[in-house]
């Protein structure tokens, strides 16, 4: 079924945020915190890969995805949904399958053996291809899988995440920069919104996940 409408923006992201809490996808530790791969320290961590385990909220989303690309980018702007290894390959097969359409998927690097392809499925010059992944945080990872894509010949001028950290203001001019938009439910903030009206974690814990959205690097800096 291919989903046309859809609650308005700010309804989304808190439910998208709810939704999100309820599966405790989200991780918040000001005392021991996190590490990203940049070696950053922060007290937030999210797990979206957690969504495909239950359905009636994978469901949902992704008619919201679903939506928001069709309403920022056009009902027919794309003709392949293309997921990034690994954690984007459920999500772009359940958009591709409501956008009705053929759905590929890029690896990270080749494979090292066989054809040594990054792309598996099929992907042809002109194609425009909408990227998914679950998530955003710097944006750098997708560039990665954009130029992949445009290997093929085909272009690949939009991704779109369910949570995007929304804290590196460098993000989306970086993704803009390499000619690409990126779409997006929720972020940081409509989390830590929903986690006060919730009351899902203590005051003292949400007060430091505040202090680090607002100055990540500061933040880090004195852990």
């Amino acid at each position: 079924m291919i989903p046309a409408t859809y609650p308005d923006r700010a309804t989304v992201a808190r439910l998208t945020a709810r939704m999100l809490l309820d599966i405790k996808a989200v991780h918040f530790n000001a005392t021991e915190p996190f590490t990203f791969a940049s070696g950053l320290k922060a007290p937030t961590y999210i797990d979206c890969r957690k969504l495909i385990s239950f359905p009636r909220i994978r469901s949902s989303l992704m008619d919201f995805l679903t939506c928001r690309v069709f309403e920022d980018a056009g009902f027919e702007a794309f003709d392949n949904v293309a997921g990034g290894e690994t954690a984007g390959i459920p999500f772009a097969a359940l958009v591709a399958e409501r956008m009705a359409l053929p759905m590929s998927y890029v690896r990270k690097k080749p494979k090292g053996y066989g054809r040594n392809a990054r792309i598996e499925g099929a992907m042809h010059e002109g194609q425009r291809v909408l990227l998914i992944e679950d998530l955003t945080t710097d944006g750098g990872s997708k560039l990665s899988f954009v130029d992949a894509i445009r290997e093929t010949g085909a272009d690949c001028a939009h991704t779109a995440v369910i949570f995007y950290y929304g804290i590196f203001p460098e993000t989306e001019p970086r993704l803009a920069e390499h000619g690409v938009k990126l779409h997006y439910l929720c972020t940081w903030w409509d989390v830590l919104a929903e986690a006060r009206r919730g009351a899902d974690f203590d005051d003292a814990t949400l007060d430091a996940v505040e202090s680090f959205l607002r100055a990540p690097h500061d933040w880090a800096a004195k852990t």
